[in-house]
């Protein structure tokens, strides 16, 4: 070994992250569609993952299927069977459990886990103890997976990022400075498009040119939540691991809605009401997310949406809505009837451990959030949507076909004896395509 592992690791966190997961769920659960490009996301218009043949092939997420079927025709479309990926998911945390009790469960495809003293117990180096769970994540689960580890979670996540798919980048402290050197500051974690220009305006265009400010310029330049970025990036732990358990990693609401229209006003109502229900289940488990998509179906059932990324994590309708209202232009069709909408939280996360964004976005729906709090003490004791928002005035009005949701997976679709639409064994369906 190069280096001295206690000099290099004073905490030897891992960064383990599930690559393309949703597409290698459905790959892993029917392998006749390895090598192939699949993608999924046929329920909401837009591509939720999609396997490396179709990266390859120009695919990428977020983008519209009618564009990603125009890269790659012949790529396999899928519906998003989010019940089978949080089995995978948890099947993932246990694997990793089996190493250390010290695991957070960041998200459905990623996690952190500390391996801080457990080398004695297993008899190998941190090195090879991420190994033997990367060796047991991938041959138990027939899934890759890409590793990062250092000695604090930010630098790990730049180290799972370095190799893709299915790398494993070890990053000691002392070796810190090569990775940093060539890793650009927006693709460093919490940092997005508006920061990392407001750094570069500043002459800071690299990790490793952050890394060497002083502390008294990066506290005079820069918020809270970034400060305690460039102190991960130095090597200090600052973000300690959330070892309770994720309850959702996404929530959809969406809804049917007859006779179909082609009123806007009527359509983004139906929406609205989407969101609100869907941030009223987040704020009941105190999650919140800074990544949504929202989808129209006509009534020819073609779906077409977007997947946008917030300023900041929320569980506040308004953030979402003004962020779906800017956009909604780009995917309503005038002339054209429209007869679903929903809406997706993805990623979600503690809401307590949402940062602050460089703008103060938290800080000004801070006071709406306490507005909330009130709305949803009102639901408990008069019902739900005892209060909502002008833009579902009509949508509430309107008595909405329920229960038709278009596409569907096949766990959802074939269920087992005895079950039923809400209740299902913890089994992954294994249907062919």
């Amino acid at each position: 070994m190069a280096w001295n592992e206690p000099r290099s690791f004073p905490r030897a966190i891992l960064h383990i992250d599930g690559d393309s997961f949703f597409a290698s769920c459905e790959v892993a659960k029917n392998p006749k569609l390895r090598g192939k490009p699949v993608i999924t996301g046929k329920e909401r218009g837009i591509v939720s993952a999609c396997t490396y043949e179709a990266k390859r092939r120009g695919v990428k997420r977020g983008v519209r299927l009618s564009d990603a079927l125009k890269a790659c025709p012949d790529a396999i479309v899928l519906p998003s069977d989010y019940e089978t990926y949080s089995l995978y998911s948890n099947r993932m945390y246990e694997i990793v459990r089996r190493y250390t009790p010290a695991v957070e469960e960041y998200s459905i495809d990623e996690c952190f886990a500390d391996l801080t003293g457990l080398r004695r117990m297993h008899h190998m180096g941190y090195a090879d103890i991420a190994r033997a769970i990367k060796r047991d994540l991938e041959r138990e689960l027939d899934i890759t997976f890409s590793m990062g580890l250092s000695a604090t979670k930010v630098l790990a996540k730049v180290g799972s990022k370095w190799q893709k798919p299915a790398g494993f980048t070890v990053i000691p402290l002392g070796d810190a400075h090569t990775y940093l050197a060539k890793t650009p500051c927006v693709k460093l974690w919490g940092i997005g498009g508006n920061t990392a220009a407001y750094l570069e305006k500043l002459g800071v265009r690299t990790a490793l040119e952050l890394v060497n400010k002083n502390e008294q310029w990066v506290v005079a330049n820069l918020s809270k939540p970034y400060v305690e970025l460039w102190r991960e990036l130095n090597g200090v732990v600052v973000f300690e691991l959330d070892k309770g358990r994720t309850t959702y990693q996404s929530i959809q609401k969406t809804k049917t809605f007859t006779p179909p229209s082609c009123d806007p006003d009527f359509v983004f109502s139906q929406l609205s009401k989407n969101i609100e229900n869907a941030c009223i289940k987040a704020r009941r488990w105190n999650l919140a997310t800074a990544e949504i998509a929202f989808f129209l179906k006509t009534q020819d059932f073609r779906y077409h949406g977007l997947e946008l990324k917030l300023s900041h994590a929320t569980s506040v309708p308004h953030d979402v809505l003004k962020m779906v209202r800017e956009y909604f232009p780009r995917v309503f069709k005038p002339g054209v009837l429209y007869r679903a909408t929903g809406i997706s939280l993805l990623k979600l996360q503690d809401a307590k451990s949402a940062q602050l964004d460089l703008f103060g976005g938290v800080l000004k729906t801070e006071g709406i959030r306490k507005i909330f709090e009130s709305v949803d003490a009102l639901s408990a004791r008069y019902g739900k949507h005892a209060v909502f928002l002008g833009s579902s005035f009509q949508a509430m009005r309107f008595g909405a076909h329920l229960g038709e949701r278009g596409d569907a997976p096949a766990r959802v679709r074939q269920l087992f004896k005895g079950e039923t639409s809400r209740r299902r064994l913890p089994i992954p369906f294994l249907g062919e395509v």
